[in-house]
């Protein structure tokens, strides 16, 4: 069967959908930043929430796949895995862009999945709201409610952004079941019609069901209510440059310490290594079409040139001046031992970035940290809710045609840049964190991959590491030597207590499906989709 004719004939116009055909369907969503481009059958632009069921009533009669997406931009863990066996077909969720203000009083906001986060920073700057968008580093045109679906998070207070989501309304696969937009019990009882109540208390009435909408294939999320965290009264980020090794523990000590003590008022806390410093400061020393990691004398050189740290402890302090205040207090007696730091309210960097944007930077007191003040900036931007391309220019690393241009959108997929992401949790100590730079630094190198290190600080006994692993996507070899090392990351990390908290579409199906967790997963998946139209293995090693 053509799915492509055949739903030409069964999509009239004023079903507000578009179709594409294979070849505009396979151009438009088939580059990923991990593979060739993938073959698709065709693509449905849904132009309005209702006809989400369209889709799905079409899928089940004609039996083929549909893979949901909003802005098609989940870099690096990849948005659908086509199967074979049947048509194959994208539904764009990426026109579905109303946004509601739920209410402005509060900080909550409803969305549909092609809001992106330079469009509700721009909404709420003109509408004068005084609230953060739950920003990420995937950059302003990635869809705020993916990311909460698969339950990401950011540097913001509400740093959680499935936790921020308050409701969500949405579309069950089920053939007697998809016609109609599924909502919680707490809406259908509520008769003012205002659906208030619903959207501001998260958990509703009976089972919460809500939540099977995330990393999984149960069901399609059409509109969802995000809690906004307030603008500050006052901020402060901090920077603190450890340059002896040895210092690690302590600072791993000190940032745990900080999120124990001033929970609430220190937002999320990055540990980024020298070489992922060097990845935001620095280009490539070996060219980017080089398939090899740079050496120790080249991180070396690159260091006392830019002035870099061994690691970059990089957070911030939100609430009145006071509490500020008192917060840089503590953390200047804490770490005054472990190296500099700097204070992005300090005279010094407020001095250094005037100076910077006015081309006034020839003083030798500026020269060390002139190079990073974009960087700074960018990263203080992103802390206040922002959006920006700061952490974009990283999948390009080793891409052979296109540099990173910030004053342009920057699309890794499109662009043709390598890249994926072993994201695990680990046990918040310093001997498990070493355990882990060790296991990574020695696994990658293996495999040509450049170790570049983040922790994520979320809560003092949790850390997330995001390790990216940037290759060339032209280069076969490269391309084999990524997965294999993700394979081995995730495999052996697992004996080692470092668990992922999120995989690719690809490390999905490698899951245990006679596990009990995944044998539950998949009754409930026989339950809502019996015939299996959603996304088949996504989450579901079946």
């Amino acid at each position: 069967m053509d799915i492509f004719v055949e739903l030409s004939k069964r999509i009239k116009k004023g079903d507000d959908l578009e179709i594409l055909s294979p070849s505009d369907a396979s151009l438009q969503y088939g580059k990923t930043t991990y593979s060739t481009p993938i073959e698709l059958d065709s693509a449905i632009i849904v132009k309005h929430q209702s006809s989400i069921a369209k889709v799905l009533t079409l899928a089940n009669e004609l039996k083929f796949n549909i893979y949901p997406i909003s802005t098609n931009k989940n870099w690096g863990y990849g948005s659908f895995n086509p199967k074979s066996g049947r048509p194959n077909v994208v539904i764009d969720l990426g026109r579905l862009c109303t946004i509601t203000p739920t209410s402005k009083e509060l900080g909550l906001i409803t969305i549909e999945p092609g809001v992106t986060q330079q469009q509700l920073y721009e909404y709420l700057l003109q509408h004068d709201w005084p609230y953060m968008v739950p920003v990420t580093g995937a950059g302003p045109t990635c869809s705020l409610v993916s990311n909460a679906i698969e339950r990401g998070y950011g540097i913001t207070p509400h740093n959680d952004h499935f936790y921020a989501c308050t409701a969500l309304k949405g579309y069950i696969p089920h053939p007697e079941l998809c016609n109609e937009r599924f909502e919680s019990a707490i809406s259908a009882l509520d008769k003012s019609g205002h659906d208030f109540i619903d959207k501001t208390y998260k958990w509703g009435l009976g089972p919460y069901l809500e939540g099977l909408f995330t990393q999984s294939n149960l069901g399609i999320v059409s509109e969802m209510t995000l809690r906004l965290a307030p603008k500050p009264q006052y901020f402060c980020a901090f920077y603190i440059q450890i340059f002896n090794e040895q210092h690690f523990e302590e600072a791993v000590l000190l940032v745990q310490d900080m999120l124990k003590n001033y929970a609430g008022i220190v937002g999320s806390i990055n540990l980024m290594d020298l070489r992922r410093l060097i990845s935001i400061t620095a280009e490539n020393p070996n060219g980017y079409n080089s398939s090899i990691v740079m050496s120790s004398a080249q991180v070396n050189t690159i260091r006392k040139n830019q002035n870099l740290p061994q690691w970059m402890v990089v957070g911030s302090i939100y609430g009145s001046r006071n509490i500020v205040k008192a917060a840089k207090k503590y953390i200047k007696q804490k770490a005054h031992q472990l190296g500099k730091i700097y204070f992005s309210d300090s005279l010094t960097i407020k001095t250094a970035t005037a100076a910077s944007r006015y081309g006034l930077l020839n003083f030798a007191i500026f020269d060390k940290i002139k190079r990073q003040l974009d960087s700074l900036q960018e990263g203080i931007d992103i802390m206040l809710g922002i959006p920006n391309q700061v952490a974009l220019p990283l999948p390009y690393w080793r891409n052979t045609k296109v540099r990173p241009n910030k004053a342009s959108t920057m699309s890794p997929s499109q662009d043709e840049c390598g890249l994926l992401w072993y994201a695990p949790l680990l046990k918040m100590n310093p001997d498990s964190l070493q355990a882990f730079i060790s296991f990574v630094r020695e696994t990658t190198l293996k495999y040509n991959i450049e170790p570049f290190i983040t922790f994520t600080n979320l809560k003092h006994d949790c850390v997330d590491s995001t390790v990216p692993l940037v290759f060339n996507l032209k280069d076969e070899a490269e391309v084999e030597n990524a997965h294999d090392c993700l394979n081995e990351l995730i495999n052996e990390g697992a004996k080692l207590g470092f668990v992922p908290y999120r995989l690719d579409t690809k490390q999905q199906m490698k899951l245990d499906a006679n596990h009990i967790f995944w044998k539950t997963t998949d009754k409930i998946k026989q339950a809502l989709d019996p015939n299996k139209i959603l996304a088949p293995d996504r989450y579901n090693p079946s």
